[in-house]
Protein backbone atom coordinates (compact mmCIF):
# COMPACT_ATOMS: atom_id res chain seq x y z
CA UNK A 1 0.00 0.00 0.00
CA UNK A 2 1.61 3.28 -1.44
CA UNK A 3 1.04 6.01 1.18
CA UNK A 4 -0.95 9.29 0.95
CA UNK A 5 -1.51 9.79 4.33
CA UNK A 6 -0.03 13.05 4.25
CA UNK A 7 -0.21 16.10 1.78
CA UNK A 8 3.36 15.01 0.43
CA UNK A 9 1.88 12.34 -1.22
CA UNK A 10 5.16 10.42 -1.21
CA UNK A 11 3.69 7.44 -2.86
CA UNK A 12 5.92 5.02 -1.48
CA UNK A 13 5.28 1.64 0.20
CA UNK A 14 6.13 1.89 3.95
CA UNK A 15 6.30 -1.27 4.35
CA UNK A 16 9.64 -1.69 2.70
CA UNK A 17 10.99 2.05 1.81
CA UNK A 18 10.94 5.39 4.68
CA UNK A 19 8.36 8.08 3.31
CA UNK A 20 9.49 10.90 2.82
CA UNK A 21 8.44 11.67 6.55
CA UNK A 22 11.52 10.05 7.85
CA UNK A 23 9.51 6.69 8.84
CA UNK A 24 8.50 3.23 8.06
CA UNK A 25 4.49 2.36 8.52
CA UNK A 26 4.74 1.05 12.26
CA UNK A 27 5.09 4.28 14.60
CA UNK A 28 8.30 5.01 16.12
CA UNK A 29 8.24 6.88 19.67
CA UNK A 30 10.96 8.78 20.19
CA UNK A 31 10.25 9.70 23.99
CA UNK A 32 7.53 9.94 26.29
CA UNK A 33 7.03 12.55 29.22
CA UNK A 34 5.12 14.51 31.36
CA UNK A 35 4.79 17.79 29.57
CA UNK A 36 4.78 20.95 31.64
CA UNK A 37 4.93 23.85 29.42
CA UNK A 38 1.89 23.56 27.17
CA UNK A 39 -0.86 25.89 27.19
CA UNK A 40 -2.54 25.90 30.47
CA UNK A 41 -5.68 24.13 29.30
CA UNK A 42 -3.10 21.37 27.76
CA UNK A 43 -0.62 20.87 30.85
CA UNK A 44 -2.77 22.18 33.70
CA UNK A 45 -1.48 21.70 37.23
CA UNK A 46 -0.72 17.96 36.84
CA UNK A 47 0.67 18.09 32.92
CA UNK A 48 0.26 16.51 30.18
CA UNK A 49 0.87 12.80 28.88
CA UNK A 50 3.32 13.67 25.73
CA UNK A 51 4.02 10.97 23.03
CA UNK A 52 6.16 12.25 20.94
CA UNK A 53 6.14 10.33 17.31
CA UNK A 54 9.49 10.30 15.83
CA UNK A 55 9.84 11.69 11.96
CA UNK A 56 7.56 14.57 9.67
CA UNK A 57 5.94 15.08 6.91
CA UNK A 58 6.49 18.77 7.01
CA UNK A 59 10.07 19.54 7.86
CA UNK A 60 10.65 23.28 8.70
CA UNK A 61 14.12 24.42 8.75
CA UNK A 62 13.91 25.79 12.13
CA UNK A 63 12.37 22.96 14.03
CA UNK A 64 12.78 22.58 17.50
CA UNK A 65 12.33 19.05 17.22
CA UNK A 66 14.52 18.33 13.95
CA UNK A 67 16.69 15.40 15.97
CA UNK A 68 14.06 13.66 16.21
CA UNK A 69 11.81 14.36 13.24
CA UNK A 70 14.33 15.06 10.23
CA UNK A 71 17.25 12.82 11.43
CA UNK A 72 16.57 10.54 8.63
CA UNK A 73 16.51 13.09 5.85
CA UNK A 74 19.17 13.22 3.41
CA UNK A 75 19.17 15.54 0.15
CA UNK A 76 17.64 18.92 0.42
CA UNK A 77 15.17 20.24 1.23
CA UNK A 78 15.17 17.60 3.92
CA UNK A 79 18.91 18.00 4.72
CA UNK A 80 20.43 16.17 7.85
CA UNK A 81 21.48 18.99 9.87
CA UNK A 82 25.27 18.66 11.08
CA UNK A 83 24.04 19.30 14.62
CA UNK A 84 22.72 15.51 14.79
CA UNK A 85 24.85 12.97 15.90
CA UNK A 86 24.31 10.28 13.88
CA UNK A 87 26.15 7.30 16.20
CA UNK A 88 23.75 8.76 19.25
CA UNK A 89 20.29 10.13 17.50
CA UNK A 90 20.39 8.79 14.66
CA UNK A 91 21.49 5.13 15.30
CA UNK A 92 19.27 4.94 18.22
CA UNK A 93 16.24 5.99 16.05
CA UNK A 94 17.26 3.61 13.15
CA UNK A 95 17.03 0.47 15.97
CA UNK A 96 14.25 1.65 16.95
CA UNK A 97 12.84 1.75 13.57
CA UNK A 98 13.82 -1.87 12.62
CA UNK A 99 14.06 -3.68 15.74
CA UNK A 100 11.46 -2.62 17.83
CA UNK A 101 8.47 -0.93 15.77
CA UNK A 102 5.67 -0.42 17.85
CA UNK A 103 2.19 -2.17 17.44
CA UNK A 104 -1.22 -0.23 18.41
CA UNK A 105 -1.09 -2.41 21.42
CA UNK A 106 2.09 -0.87 22.29
CA UNK A 107 0.46 2.35 22.39
CA UNK A 108 -2.16 1.28 23.85
CA UNK A 109 0.87 0.58 27.16
CA UNK A 110 1.73 3.78 27.09
CA UNK A 111 -1.19 5.50 27.10
CA UNK A 112 -2.22 4.11 30.25
CA UNK A 113 1.36 4.27 31.71
CA UNK A 114 0.95 7.79 31.41
CA UNK A 115 -1.92 7.84 32.56
CA UNK A 116 -0.81 6.26 35.48
CA UNK A 117 1.16 8.81 36.57
CA UNK A 118 -2.03 11.61 36.79
CA UNK A 119 -1.86 13.70 34.29
CA UNK A 120 -4.51 15.33 32.30
CA UNK A 121 -4.88 14.29 28.93
CA UNK A 122 -2.59 11.97 26.17
CA UNK A 123 -0.76 14.42 23.80
CA UNK A 124 0.05 13.06 20.68
CA UNK A 125 2.65 15.27 19.06
CA UNK A 126 3.37 14.60 15.16
CA UNK A 127 1.52 11.30 14.45
CA UNK A 128 -0.38 12.10 10.92
CA UNK A 129 2.00 9.52 9.02
CA UNK A 130 1.26 7.06 11.90
CA UNK A 131 -2.84 7.61 11.64
CA UNK A 132 -4.03 4.53 10.80
CA UNK A 133 -2.01 2.72 14.53
CA UNK A 134 -2.52 5.76 16.09
CA UNK A 135 -6.45 5.37 15.38
CA UNK A 136 -6.71 1.56 16.17
CA UNK A 137 -4.74 1.86 19.63
CA UNK A 138 -7.14 4.98 20.46
CA UNK A 139 -10.50 2.84 19.78
CA UNK A 140 -8.90 0.04 21.75
CA UNK A 141 -7.69 2.05 24.83
CA UNK A 142 -11.21 3.44 24.78
CA UNK A 143 -12.98 0.05 24.77
CA UNK A 144 -11.34 -0.70 27.76
CA UNK A 145 -12.27 2.30 29.45
CA UNK A 146 -9.30 4.54 29.25
CA UNK A 147 -10.83 8.11 31.04
CA UNK A 148 -8.39 10.60 29.50
CA UNK A 149 -9.26 13.12 26.58
CA UNK A 150 -6.59 12.89 23.49
CA UNK A 151 -4.99 15.97 22.19
CA UNK A 152 -3.70 15.64 18.61
CA UNK A 153 -0.88 18.20 18.29
CA UNK A 154 -0.47 18.78 14.83
CA UNK A 155 1.55 21.29 11.92
CA UNK A 156 -1.58 21.82 10.87
CA UNK A 157 -0.13 20.29 7.55
CA UNK A 158 -2.32 17.64 7.23
CA UNK A 159 -4.43 15.90 4.80
CA UNK A 160 -8.75 16.33 5.40
CA UNK A 161 -9.19 12.73 3.89
CA UNK A 162 -6.83 11.09 7.08
CA UNK A 163 -8.33 13.56 9.63
CA UNK A 164 -11.60 12.14 9.09
CA UNK A 165 -10.28 8.61 10.16
CA UNK A 166 -9.77 9.80 13.95
CA UNK A 167 -13.58 11.52 14.05
CA UNK A 168 -14.97 10.75 16.99
CA UNK A 169 -11.23 9.46 18.51
CA UNK A 170 -9.45 12.96 19.05
CA UNK A 171 -11.16 14.75 22.12
CA UNK A 172 -8.76 18.12 21.76
CA UNK A 173 -7.00 19.63 18.25
CA UNK A 174 -3.72 21.46 18.95
CA UNK A 175 -2.50 22.47 15.55
CA UNK A 176 -0.75 25.24 14.28
CA UNK A 177 -1.09 27.68 11.52
CA UNK A 178 2.47 28.04 11.09
CA UNK A 179 1.89 30.55 7.33
CA UNK A 180 -0.74 33.07 5.35
CA UNK A 181 1.54 33.28 2.65
CA UNK A 182 3.30 31.18 0.23
CA UNK A 183 6.92 32.48 0.06
CA UNK A 184 7.73 31.99 3.85
CA UNK A 185 6.04 28.82 3.64
CA UNK A 186 8.35 27.68 0.57
CA UNK A 187 11.24 29.10 2.41
CA UNK A 188 11.62 27.14 5.39
CA UNK A 189 9.17 24.38 4.91
CA UNK A 190 9.14 23.35 1.12
CA UNK A 191 5.48 23.60 1.47
CA UNK A 192 4.21 26.43 -0.81
CA UNK A 193 0.50 25.34 -0.37
CA UNK A 194 0.64 25.07 3.49
CA UNK A 195 -1.84 27.47 4.15
CA UNK A 196 -4.38 26.08 1.77
CA UNK A 197 -3.53 22.45 3.32
CA UNK A 198 -3.77 23.66 6.64
CA UNK A 199 -6.67 26.13 6.53
CA UNK A 200 -8.78 22.82 5.55
CA UNK A 201 -7.16 20.99 7.67
CA UNK A 202 -8.26 23.29 10.82
CA UNK A 203 -11.94 23.91 9.60
CA UNK A 204 -12.38 19.67 9.66
CA UNK A 205 -11.17 19.60 12.83
CA UNK A 206 -13.48 22.79 14.01
CA UNK A 207 -16.33 20.72 12.96
CA UNK A 208 -14.97 17.38 14.95
CA UNK A 209 -14.68 18.80 18.32
CA UNK A 210 -15.97 22.09 18.02
CA UNK A 211 -14.82 24.88 20.16
CA UNK A 212 -12.67 24.00 23.17
CA UNK A 213 -14.69 23.57 26.38
CA UNK A 214 -12.83 23.23 29.59
CA UNK A 215 -13.91 21.68 32.71
CA UNK A 216 -14.29 23.44 36.12
CA UNK A 217 -10.53 23.62 36.91
CA UNK A 218 -9.98 25.09 33.38
CA UNK A 219 -8.73 21.52 31.57
CA UNK A 220 -9.84 21.35 28.40
CA UNK A 221 -11.87 18.67 27.77
CA UNK A 222 -13.13 18.73 23.74
CA UNK A 223 -12.39 21.59 21.40
CA UNK A 224 -9.83 23.04 19.34
CA UNK A 225 -6.96 25.36 19.96
CA UNK A 226 -5.38 27.14 17.25
CA UNK A 227 -1.23 28.03 17.91
CA UNK A 228 0.43 30.48 15.68
CA UNK A 229 4.97 30.73 16.44
CA UNK A 230 5.25 34.24 15.54
CA UNK A 231 8.18 34.06 13.27
CA UNK A 232 11.40 37.01 12.75
CA UNK A 233 10.23 39.57 10.16
CA UNK A 234 6.65 37.37 9.45
CA UNK A 235 4.47 39.91 12.08
CA UNK A 236 2.35 40.84 8.77
CA UNK A 237 2.29 37.11 8.19
CA UNK A 238 0.66 36.43 11.39
CA UNK A 239 -1.81 38.91 11.62
CA UNK A 240 -3.21 37.90 7.97
CA UNK A 241 -3.50 34.44 9.87
CA UNK A 242 -5.25 36.35 12.47
CA UNK A 243 -7.74 38.35 10.29
CA UNK A 244 -8.39 34.85 8.70
CA UNK A 245 -9.18 33.11 12.08
CA UNK A 246 -11.16 35.73 12.60
CA UNK A 247 -13.68 35.62 9.62
CA UNK A 248 -13.94 32.09 9.87
CA UNK A 249 -13.33 30.93 13.40
CA UNK A 250 -13.97 33.66 15.66
CA UNK A 251 -14.94 32.28 18.62
CA UNK A 252 -12.01 29.44 18.78
CA UNK A 253 -9.10 29.94 21.19
CA UNK A 254 -5.65 31.24 19.73
CA UNK A 255 -2.51 30.73 21.37
CA UNK A 256 0.44 32.98 20.24
CA UNK A 257 4.09 31.58 20.81
CA UNK A 258 6.74 33.62 21.34
CA UNK A 259 9.36 31.07 21.90
CA UNK A 260 11.01 30.91 18.43
CA UNK A 261 14.60 30.20 18.77
CA UNK A 262 17.03 30.16 16.07
CA UNK A 263 18.25 26.52 15.51
CA UNK A 264 18.82 23.61 13.30
CA UNK A 265 18.85 25.15 9.76
CA UNK A 266 18.24 28.78 10.88
CA UNK A 267 21.48 29.95 10.21
CA UNK A 268 20.97 29.02 6.21
CA UNK A 269 18.49 32.21 6.42
CA UNK A 270 19.98 35.03 7.89
CA UNK A 271 16.54 36.88 8.44
CA UNK A 272 15.11 34.22 10.85
CA UNK A 273 18.04 33.47 12.59
CA UNK A 274 17.53 35.20 15.89
CA UNK A 275 15.34 35.51 18.15
CA UNK A 276 11.37 37.56 17.92
CA UNK A 277 12.03 40.70 19.07
CA UNK A 278 9.02 42.34 21.43
CA UNK A 279 7.78 44.86 18.92
CA UNK A 280 7.38 42.23 16.80
CA UNK A 281 5.82 39.80 18.81
CA UNK A 282 3.49 42.61 20.76
CA UNK A 283 2.46 44.15 17.37
CA UNK A 284 0.49 40.42 16.86
CA UNK A 285 -0.61 40.50 20.02
CA UNK A 286 -2.29 43.80 19.56
CA UNK A 287 -3.79 42.73 16.00
CA UNK A 288 -5.02 40.09 18.17
CA UNK A 289 -7.45 42.51 19.52
CA UNK A 290 -7.88 44.73 16.60
CA UNK A 291 -8.99 42.19 14.59
CA UNK A 292 -12.10 41.08 17.21
CA UNK A 293 -10.52 37.89 18.73
CA UNK A 294 -11.17 37.97 22.17
CA UNK A 295 -10.26 33.78 23.33
CA UNK A 296 -6.33 32.96 23.96
CA UNK A 297 -3.22 32.98 24.98
CA UNK A 298 -0.02 34.62 24.84
CA UNK A 299 3.58 33.38 26.32
CA UNK A 300 6.15 35.10 28.22
CA UNK A 301 9.35 35.77 25.70
CA UNK A 302 11.37 34.39 28.14
CA UNK A 303 10.31 30.85 26.49
CA UNK A 304 12.46 31.58 23.67
CA UNK A 305 15.47 29.47 24.67
CA UNK A 306 16.82 25.97 24.59
CA UNK A 307 16.04 24.83 28.14
CA UNK A 308 12.58 24.61 27.18
CA UNK A 309 13.77 22.07 24.42
CA UNK A 310 13.18 18.32 25.02
CA UNK A 311 16.34 16.85 25.87
CA UNK A 312 15.74 13.82 23.16
CA UNK A 313 18.10 11.69 25.04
Amino acid sequence: MNCALCPRNCDVDRETTLGLCGMGWRPVVAKTMIHSWEEPPISGSRGSGAVFFAGCGLGCAYCQNYEISQWTRGARPYGLNSEVNQSSVGARMARLNTDRPLTAGDLVAIFFRLADQHVHNINLVTAAHFVPAVAEAIEAAKKRGFPLPFVYNSSGYEKVETLRRLDGLIDIYLPDIKYCNSEPARRYSHAPDYFAVASAAVLEMRRQVGDLICDGEGIGQKGLIIRHLVLPGQRKDSMAILDWIAANLPRTAVSLLAQYTPVHRAAEFPEINRRVTTFEYQSVVDHFWEAGLTNGYTQDRRAAVREYIPDWS
